[in-house]
């Protein structure tokens, strides 16, 4: 099955599921039901049977799927062992902890290489380059993913300096807008500070 055939809901989701059965047991002899990985992830039932049928066709009756072969079916289908490569704008301590953070592999996704205003040799694992560079590594190595760690007044250009260059799904943690056909996920690490500040009281 080709990932393209999924939906991209499914497609989202699939993440979550396979970083929870990676916490689980994983012998020939161990299996997992949709009604327990429902229960445990706090999903329908119904929806998590749709989207394993999806990636994996149906289970054992009364037994599930095996989990060591659900989990390798589904890094196939994120890519796991063909990562995607992306790109990171703004190497500060944010973005050069992203960039050498290796678990993004596990889901198929191969941070590749850095660009800065003033690139610092010293970097880790992977290439730092300079601005004046960003337009033809996308273009040579075919990027379609992109990452902005930079301070909130730069944001914006360099999210449409991503989309001139052919990127379709930015990773910001800053403020941006892109065009209708660009996926943008958003992230703000203070909303989620504060969220976490409400639960533990």
């Amino acid at each position: 099955m080709e990932q393209k055939s999924l939906p991209k809901q499914t497609l989202g989701r699939l993440p979550k599921y396979l970083s929870y059965l990676r916490t689980q047991p994983q012998g020939e002899e161990d299996y997992i039901s949709a009604t327990t990985i429902a229960h445990d992830l706090g999903i329908g039932e119904v929806q998590v049977r749709k989207d394993l049928h999806a990636a994996s066709g149906d289970g054992r009756p009364r037994i599930g799927y095996q989990t060591a072969q659900l989990i390798e079916r589904i890094e196939v289908l994120l890519g796991a062992h063909n990562p995607t490569k992306a790109v990171l704008v703004g190497t500060g301590k944010l973005g050069k902890a992203l960039l050498n953070y290796s678990g993004f592999l596990i889901f198929g996704v191969d941070i590749a290489a850095g660009f800065d205003l003033h690139p610092v040799a010293d970097t880790g694992d992977k290439p730092i380059y300079p601005m004046d560079r960003f337009a033809a590594y996308c273009r040579e190595n075919g990027i379609k993913i992109g990452i902005i760690t930079v301070p909130g007044s730069a944001a914006q250009g360099v999210a449409d300096l991503m989309v001139e260059n052919g990127i379709t799904a930015i990773w910001s943690f800053s403020p941006v807008t892109v065009p209708e056909n660009v996926f943008l996920l958003q992230e703000n690490l203070a909303l989620s500070l504060a969220h976490v500040k409400m639960v533990a009281r």
